[in-house]
């Protein structure tokens, strides 16, 4: 079952609270997405710990619900 872009966002807000979370769907078939996630919690963190962060805030669907999820990630200015 594709997941929608409300609980995508949902599920990273959960986990990081402070974050401005924009979602695209790439191909209209709820399965692959763009994200775009700013929050505090990336600033001092390589590109791969934001993106870790990131991924476990989904706790393990990208690759089953969420076919594919194309991230930026970065603290705020």
């Amino acid at each position: 079952m594709a997941m929608q872009p409300a609980e995508i966002e949902a599920l990273i807000r959960a986990a990081l609270p402070d974050a401005r979370v924009t979602i695209e769907d790439l191909a209209g078939d709820g399965d692959h997405y763009a994200a775009a996630v700013v929050s505090e919690a990336f600033r001092g963190k390589s590109r791969v710990q934001q993106h870790q962060l990131v991924y476990a805030a989904l706790r393990g669907r990208v690759g089953g619900e969420l076919h594919a999820l194309a991230l930026q990630t970065s603290a705020p200015d």
